[in-house]
Protein backbone atom coordinates (compact mmCIF):
# COMPACT_ATOMS: atom_id res chain seq x y z
CA UNK A 1 0.00 0.00 0.00
CA UNK A 2 1.58 3.26 -1.10
CA UNK A 3 1.69 6.55 0.80
CA UNK A 4 -1.25 8.01 -1.11
CA UNK A 5 -3.58 5.16 -0.12
CA UNK A 6 -2.44 5.43 3.50
CA UNK A 7 -3.28 9.12 3.56
CA UNK A 8 -6.73 8.50 2.07
CA UNK A 9 -7.52 5.87 4.70
CA UNK A 10 -6.25 8.11 7.49
CA UNK A 11 -8.49 10.96 6.34
CA UNK A 12 -11.49 8.64 6.14
CA UNK A 13 -10.88 7.32 9.66
CA UNK A 14 -10.49 10.85 11.01
CA UNK A 15 -13.74 11.94 9.39
CA UNK A 16 -15.54 8.92 10.81
CA UNK A 17 -14.11 9.64 14.26
CA UNK A 18 -15.37 13.23 14.12
CA UNK A 19 -18.82 12.02 13.11
CA UNK A 20 -19.01 9.55 16.00
CA UNK A 21 -17.72 12.17 18.46
CA UNK A 22 -20.29 14.70 17.29
CA UNK A 23 -23.06 12.15 17.71
CA UNK A 24 -21.84 11.15 21.17
CA UNK A 25 -21.79 14.80 22.24
CA UNK A 26 -25.49 15.12 21.42
CA UNK A 27 -26.54 11.66 22.58
CA UNK A 28 -25.04 12.01 26.06
CA UNK A 29 -25.43 15.62 27.20
CA UNK A 30 -23.54 16.97 30.18
CA UNK A 31 -26.14 16.88 32.91
CA UNK A 32 -26.96 20.02 34.87
CA UNK A 33 -26.67 19.34 38.58
CA UNK A 34 -30.19 18.70 39.96
CA UNK A 35 -31.18 20.40 43.20
CA UNK A 36 -34.16 20.28 45.59
CA UNK A 37 -36.69 23.02 44.89
CA UNK A 38 -35.60 24.96 47.98
CA UNK A 39 -32.17 25.50 46.43
CA UNK A 40 -33.64 27.63 43.63
CA UNK A 41 -34.11 31.29 44.54
CA UNK A 42 -35.30 34.46 42.88
CA UNK A 43 -31.78 35.05 41.56
CA UNK A 44 -30.08 31.63 41.38
CA UNK A 45 -30.80 28.33 39.73
CA UNK A 46 -33.49 27.80 37.13
CA UNK A 47 -36.91 26.19 37.61
CA UNK A 48 -37.86 23.53 35.08
CA UNK A 49 -41.58 22.79 34.72
CA UNK A 50 -43.31 20.22 32.50
CA UNK A 51 -47.10 20.17 32.05
CA UNK A 52 -48.49 16.61 31.86
CA UNK A 53 -52.13 17.75 32.14
CA UNK A 54 -52.78 16.61 28.54
CA UNK A 55 -52.63 13.07 29.97
CA UNK A 56 -54.34 13.87 33.28
CA UNK A 57 -51.12 14.50 35.21
CA UNK A 58 -49.89 17.55 37.13
CA UNK A 59 -47.33 20.20 36.31
CA UNK A 60 -44.03 19.01 37.73
CA UNK A 61 -41.37 21.56 38.65
CA UNK A 62 -37.76 20.98 39.63
CA UNK A 63 -34.59 22.98 40.22
CA UNK A 64 -31.35 22.86 38.26
CA UNK A 65 -28.09 24.76 38.33
CA UNK A 66 -27.06 27.48 35.88
CA UNK A 67 -25.44 28.26 33.51
CA UNK A 68 -26.72 25.40 31.41
CA UNK A 69 -28.87 24.80 28.34
CA UNK A 70 -32.55 23.96 28.27
CA UNK A 71 -31.66 20.55 26.84
CA UNK A 72 -29.29 19.70 29.71
CA UNK A 73 -31.86 20.92 32.22
CA UNK A 74 -34.43 18.56 30.68
CA UNK A 75 -32.08 15.55 30.88
CA UNK A 76 -30.98 15.52 34.54
CA UNK A 77 -32.37 14.56 37.93
CA UNK A 78 -34.68 11.88 36.55
CA UNK A 79 -35.80 13.80 33.44
CA UNK A 80 -35.24 12.33 29.97
CA UNK A 81 -36.23 13.19 26.42
CA UNK A 82 -36.48 11.54 23.02
CA UNK A 83 -35.81 13.30 19.74
CA UNK A 84 -37.12 12.50 16.27
CA UNK A 85 -35.59 10.34 13.59
CA UNK A 86 -35.84 13.24 11.14
CA UNK A 87 -34.34 16.01 13.29
CA UNK A 88 -32.34 14.10 15.90
CA UNK A 89 -32.28 14.72 19.67
CA UNK A 90 -32.48 18.51 19.33
CA UNK A 91 -36.20 18.35 18.52
CA UNK A 92 -37.96 17.31 21.75
CA UNK A 93 -40.58 14.72 20.81
CA UNK A 94 -41.09 12.93 24.15
CA UNK A 95 -40.53 13.93 27.79
CA UNK A 96 -40.55 11.69 30.85
CA UNK A 97 -39.78 11.92 34.56
CA UNK A 98 -38.69 8.83 36.51
CA UNK A 99 -40.89 9.90 39.44
CA UNK A 100 -44.05 9.93 37.28
CA UNK A 101 -45.61 6.76 35.85
CA UNK A 102 -42.33 4.89 36.20
CA UNK A 103 -40.51 7.23 33.83
CA UNK A 104 -42.92 6.72 30.92
CA UNK A 105 -42.31 9.32 28.23
CA UNK A 106 -45.15 11.23 26.60
CA UNK A 107 -46.54 11.10 24.01
CA UNK A 108 -46.30 7.33 23.96
CA UNK A 109 -45.04 5.44 20.88
CA UNK A 110 -48.66 4.57 20.09
CA UNK A 111 -49.52 8.29 20.01
CA UNK A 112 -46.43 9.44 18.07
CA UNK A 113 -43.66 7.26 16.66
CA UNK A 114 -41.29 10.28 16.70
CA UNK A 115 -39.92 9.47 13.26
CA UNK A 116 -40.99 12.68 11.53
CA UNK A 117 -41.44 16.16 12.99
CA UNK A 118 -44.66 16.27 15.06
CA UNK A 119 -47.52 18.42 13.74
CA UNK A 120 -48.21 21.89 15.12
CA UNK A 121 -51.40 20.54 16.72
CA UNK A 122 -49.59 18.05 19.01
CA UNK A 123 -46.03 18.86 20.06
CA UNK A 124 -44.03 20.09 23.06
CA UNK A 125 -43.83 23.89 22.98
CA UNK A 126 -41.04 25.67 24.89
CA UNK A 127 -41.66 28.76 27.07
CA UNK A 128 -39.50 31.07 29.21
CA UNK A 129 -40.03 33.70 31.92
CA UNK A 130 -37.12 35.83 33.12
CA UNK A 131 -36.70 36.78 36.81
CA UNK A 132 -39.60 38.95 38.00
CA UNK A 133 -41.56 38.42 34.76
CA UNK A 134 -45.09 37.04 35.07
CA UNK A 135 -45.76 36.57 31.35
CA UNK A 136 -44.51 33.77 29.13
CA UNK A 137 -42.24 34.17 26.10
CA UNK A 138 -42.48 31.54 23.38
CA UNK A 139 -38.95 30.29 22.79
CA UNK A 140 -37.32 31.40 19.58
CA UNK A 141 -34.40 28.99 20.10
CA UNK A 142 -34.15 25.25 20.41
CA UNK A 143 -33.45 23.61 23.76
CA UNK A 144 -29.81 22.92 22.82
CA UNK A 145 -29.15 26.60 22.03
CA UNK A 146 -31.17 28.39 24.71
CA UNK A 147 -29.40 29.16 27.99
CA UNK A 148 -31.83 30.14 30.78
CA UNK A 149 -30.73 32.92 33.11
CA UNK A 150 -30.47 32.45 36.89
CA UNK A 151 -33.82 32.92 38.63
CA UNK A 152 -35.85 32.20 35.47
CA UNK A 153 -38.46 29.55 34.68
CA UNK A 154 -38.54 27.05 31.78
CA UNK A 155 -41.88 25.45 30.89
CA UNK A 156 -42.80 22.70 28.42
CA UNK A 157 -46.44 22.39 27.33
CA UNK A 158 -47.91 19.73 25.04
CA UNK A 159 -50.69 20.58 22.63
CA UNK A 160 -51.48 23.02 19.85
CA UNK A 161 -49.33 26.16 19.71
CA UNK A 162 -48.81 28.29 16.63
CA UNK A 163 -45.37 29.49 15.57
CA UNK A 164 -46.05 32.99 16.92
CA UNK A 165 -46.92 31.65 20.38
CA UNK A 166 -50.20 33.57 20.43
CA UNK A 167 -52.36 30.42 20.59
CA UNK A 168 -52.06 27.45 22.92
CA UNK A 169 -50.50 29.41 25.77
CA UNK A 170 -49.68 27.77 29.14
CA UNK A 171 -52.45 27.26 31.70
CA UNK A 172 -50.20 28.28 34.61
CA UNK A 173 -48.42 31.57 35.25
CA UNK A 174 -44.70 31.98 35.89
CA UNK A 175 -45.52 33.21 39.40
CA UNK A 176 -47.13 29.84 40.20
CA UNK A 177 -43.90 28.06 39.32
CA UNK A 178 -40.97 30.29 40.19
CA UNK A 179 -39.04 30.16 43.47
CA UNK A 180 -40.10 32.81 45.99
CA UNK A 181 -37.26 32.48 48.52
CA UNK A 182 -34.28 34.85 48.31
CA UNK A 183 -31.90 32.34 49.94
CA UNK A 184 -31.55 28.60 49.45
CA UNK A 185 -33.63 26.55 51.87
CA UNK A 186 -33.66 22.88 52.74
CA UNK A 187 -30.84 20.39 52.86
CA UNK A 188 -28.94 19.33 49.76
CA UNK A 189 -27.99 15.97 51.26
CA UNK A 190 -28.00 13.91 54.46
CA UNK A 191 -27.08 16.02 57.46
CA UNK A 192 -24.73 14.81 60.23
CA UNK A 193 -26.50 13.72 63.39
CA UNK A 194 -25.92 15.57 66.67
CA UNK A 195 -23.94 13.16 68.87
CA UNK A 196 -23.49 15.54 71.79
CA UNK A 197 -24.77 14.37 75.22
CA UNK A 198 -26.56 16.61 77.68
CA UNK A 199 -24.81 17.65 80.91
CA UNK A 200 -25.90 15.64 84.01
CA UNK A 201 -28.62 17.22 86.17
CA UNK A 202 -27.85 18.25 89.80
CA UNK A 203 -29.31 16.09 92.62
CA UNK A 204 -32.98 16.69 93.50
CA UNK A 205 -33.47 18.81 90.36
CA UNK A 206 -37.10 19.71 89.61
CA UNK A 207 -37.88 18.25 86.19
CA UNK A 208 -41.60 18.94 86.31
CA UNK A 209 -44.58 16.75 87.24
CA UNK A 210 -44.59 13.12 86.23
CA UNK A 211 -47.50 11.85 84.13
CA UNK A 212 -48.66 9.46 86.88
CA UNK A 213 -48.47 12.12 89.62
CA UNK A 214 -49.60 15.44 88.16
CA UNK A 215 -49.56 18.59 90.26
CA UNK A 216 -52.96 19.53 91.73
CA UNK A 217 -54.82 22.21 89.91
CA UNK A 218 -55.61 25.24 92.06
CA UNK A 219 -59.35 25.94 92.44
CA UNK A 220 -60.66 29.05 90.69
CA UNK A 221 -60.90 32.18 92.85
CA UNK A 222 -64.21 32.88 94.58
CA UNK A 223 -66.53 35.33 92.95
CA UNK A 224 -66.38 38.86 94.41
CA UNK A 225 -69.83 39.90 93.15
CA UNK A 226 -72.33 39.92 96.06
CA UNK A 227 -75.25 37.51 95.69
CA UNK A 228 -78.54 38.90 94.48
CA UNK A 229 -81.06 39.01 97.39
CA UNK A 230 -84.09 36.80 97.01
CA UNK A 231 -87.64 38.00 97.20
CA UNK A 232 -88.10 36.63 100.76
CA UNK A 233 -85.03 38.47 102.05
CA UNK A 234 -85.89 41.80 100.40
CA UNK A 235 -89.44 41.94 99.11
CA UNK A 236 -89.13 45.56 98.01
CA UNK A 237 -85.80 45.10 96.20
CA UNK A 238 -86.04 45.45 92.47
CA UNK A 239 -85.20 42.36 90.46
CA UNK A 240 -81.61 42.00 89.35
CA UNK A 241 -81.11 42.90 85.71
CA UNK A 242 -80.31 39.89 83.55
CA UNK A 243 -77.19 39.84 81.44
CA UNK A 244 -77.75 38.61 77.91
CA UNK A 245 -74.90 36.64 76.27
CA UNK A 246 -74.78 36.99 72.50
CA UNK A 247 -74.96 33.65 70.68
CA UNK A 248 -71.70 32.22 69.32
CA UNK A 249 -71.61 32.85 65.60
CA UNK A 250 -71.49 29.72 63.49
CA UNK A 251 -70.05 31.51 60.47
CA UNK A 252 -67.15 33.97 60.39
CA UNK A 253 -68.15 37.63 60.26
CA UNK A 254 -68.07 39.22 56.86
CA UNK A 255 -67.14 42.71 58.00
CA UNK A 256 -63.45 43.34 58.42
CA UNK A 257 -62.42 39.78 57.48
CA UNK A 258 -59.55 39.38 55.00
CA UNK A 259 -60.64 38.23 51.55
CA UNK A 260 -60.26 34.54 50.85
CA UNK A 261 -57.99 33.89 47.88
CA UNK A 262 -59.60 31.95 45.08
CA UNK A 263 -57.85 28.73 44.06
CA UNK A 264 -55.34 29.24 41.29
CA UNK A 265 -56.67 28.21 37.88
CA UNK A 266 -55.04 25.50 35.87
CA UNK A 267 -53.56 22.10 36.68
CA UNK A 268 -51.96 21.10 39.98
CA UNK A 269 -48.32 22.04 40.53
CA UNK A 270 -46.14 19.35 42.16
CA UNK A 271 -42.47 19.58 43.16
CA UNK A 272 -40.38 16.93 41.42
CA UNK A 273 -37.61 15.79 43.73
CA UNK A 274 -34.30 14.92 42.06
CA UNK A 275 -34.42 11.25 41.07
CA UNK A 276 -32.11 8.76 39.43
CA UNK A 277 -31.43 9.58 35.82
CA UNK A 278 -33.62 7.62 33.45
CA UNK A 279 -32.29 5.92 30.34
CA UNK A 280 -31.71 8.58 27.73
CA UNK A 281 -33.01 8.02 24.22
CA UNK A 282 -31.46 10.63 21.96
CA UNK A 283 -33.58 9.66 18.98
CA UNK A 284 -32.74 7.79 15.84
CA UNK A 285 -29.22 6.50 15.19
CA UNK A 286 -29.81 6.64 11.45
CA UNK A 287 -28.24 10.10 10.84
CA UNK A 288 -24.95 9.09 12.48
CA UNK A 289 -24.90 5.65 10.89
CA UNK A 290 -25.65 7.12 7.49
CA UNK A 291 -22.90 9.71 7.83
CA UNK A 292 -20.39 7.06 8.91
CA UNK A 293 -21.33 4.78 6.03
CA UNK A 294 -20.97 7.66 3.57
CA UNK A 295 -17.48 8.42 4.87
CA UNK A 296 -16.46 4.77 4.56
CA UNK A 297 -17.81 4.58 1.00
CA UNK A 298 -15.87 7.66 0.00
CA UNK A 299 -12.71 6.21 1.55
CA UNK A 300 -13.21 2.86 -0.17
CA UNK A 301 -13.78 4.57 -3.51
CA UNK A 302 -10.59 6.55 -3.09
CA UNK A 303 -8.61 3.41 -2.24
CA UNK A 304 -10.05 1.59 -5.26
CA UNK A 305 -9.21 4.50 -7.54
CA UNK A 306 -5.66 4.64 -6.22
CA UNK A 307 -5.12 0.91 -6.78
CA UNK A 308 -6.52 1.09 -10.29
CA UNK A 309 -4.31 4.04 -11.15
CA UNK A 310 -1.26 2.16 -9.87
CA UNK A 311 -2.07 -0.87 -12.03
CA UNK A 312 -2.43 1.21 -15.16
CA UNK A 313 0.89 2.88 -14.48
Amino acid sequence: MNLRVTRVLARAAAALGLTVAAFAATAAPAGAAPQPMGQCTTSSGVVLAVDFSHWGGPVYRSCGTTPTTGYELLNQGGWATTGTGHDGPAFICRIGYSGHQGGKQYPTPQQDDCVLTPPASAYWSYWHANPGQNTWDYSQLGAMLYKPSPGSVDLWVFGSTNVEGTEGKPLVTPDQLRAKNTRPTGATGPQPQDTRTAAPLPPNANTGPKPENPQPVAPPPAATTPPVPTASESPSAPPSPSVSVPPTPTTPPTTGAPPVAAPAPGPEVVDAAPAADAEHDAGSYLPAVGAGALVLLIGAAAVFAAKRRRRTE
